[in-house]
């Protein structure tokens, strides 16, 4: 069964919401495409996926912010630019920060700033810096330290996504897209590209490095299964781990593997996810959101039309998903909540 949402605004009209948004009456665009029936308990049937701003290079990396006095925001990455953008409610996007995730002073490919952003029990600001090839927080007085660089001397690819472990431990994954030449980029120092923990101590550990391009992560309700995405065209897929009690992973098994997918020319690939409290996972992926219910069944997608890059829970009661996808930054209102409401942010800096 499939729903489709109309989308017959130009591009140009779509662009003008990049600037000035005193409206409710956002473009919307994509298709909703039903596999289960349960899917409608999830994303209503007159759901649409709204078109929030637009105009970036490549947005990624979507966390909501909650306020002590204030309403909430988004930010969201647009790596190419090595910036992040905030997204208020009735004003539209503004640029946070930049440079975001390199500071370098030569030039470092066509993807050098932050990826995934996240917030830790503090409500500080934790990224994945491409270029500077690290995991950093931004301190409640607006510097920011280092949290982790390298695996036993050896600099990091090019740290991608990340989740918190309820323990304060940090999961994160580390592919080389960020790098000017990617897996062949003379810079890279570690032959494999790892799924990592960093402890709330600082102890960093390998975790596995048996996918060939770890991407977005997320956990169960639960956080007894760590989800994995890979965005290899050749296996493009999501793959679940089971947690030990020690916080390492044991034996993967594959939730679902959209390879055909790839290989049909659907655009896109296995990449960031949230899940909700119930234990449902929305898996950006070929062509555009996969969703899975707690049991791995695939229900239904939300179809963008676009590269589809990530996706968080937020808003007032953290359940409208935000969407990054390509050029666009998108929401679409769900009949479910978010697994983890985001900290309170406080006086990190940004403007």
């Amino acid at each position: 069964m499939k729903n489709f949402f109309f989308c017959l605004t130009t591009l140009l009209s779509l662009t003008s919401y990049s600037h000035a948004q005193d409206t409710t009456n956002f473009p919307v665009l994509g298709e909703r495409i039903e596999h289960d029936s349960s899917f409608a308990k999830l994303i209503g049937q007159d759901a649409q996926l709204q078109v929030l701003a637009s105009g970036y290079e490549w947005t990624e990396g979507p966390v909501w912010v909650n306020q002590k006095n204030g309403p909430g925001y988004l930010l969201f990455s647009d790596i190419p630019n090595n910036s992040i953008f905030k997204w208020v409610e009735g004003t539209g996007p503004s640029l946070y920060m930049k440079p975001s995730g390199y500071t370098g002073v030569s030039d470092y490919g066509g993807e050098p700033g932050s990826n995934g952003l996240l917030l830790d029990a503090k409500g500080q600001l934790v990224m994945c810096e491409h270029g500077d090839r690290r995991l950093s927080v931004v301190t409640h007085h607006g510097g920011k330290r280092t949290l982790v660089d390298n695996y036993k001397g050896k600099r990091l690819n090019s740290p991608n996504d990340a989740v918190y472990h309820s323990s304060g431990d940090l999961y994160f994954t580390d592919p080389p897209y960020g790098m000017p030449n990617r897996w062949d980029d003379p810079r890279r120092e570690l032959d494999f590209c790892g799924v990592y923990r960093l402890s709330k101590s600082g102890e960093l550990t390998l975790l596995t490095k048996e996918m060939t391009r770890p991407n977005g992560i997320a956990f169960s309700p639960d956080e007894k299964t760590l989800y994995v995405a890979q965005s290899d065209p050749e296996a493009a897929l999501w793959k679940a781990f089971p947690v030990n009690d020690d916080g390492t992973l044991g034996k993967s098994k594959i939730v679902y593997d959209a390879t055909k997918h790839v290989k049909a020319g659907w655009p896109g690939l296995p990449d960031g996810m949230a899940v909700d409290k119930a234990g449902n996972i929305f898996a950006t992926g070929p062509g555009g959101v996969f969703v899975f219910n707690a049991d791995h069944k695939f229900v239904g997608r939300i179809s963008t039309g676009e590269r589809t890059a990530n996706c968080t829970f937020g808003g007032k009661d953290n359940s409208i998903l935000y969407i990054t996808a390509d050029m666009y930054l998108c929401r679409i209102q769900t009949k479910t909540t978010g697994l983890v409401k985001s900290p309170t942010m406080a006086g990190t800096g940004g403007h």
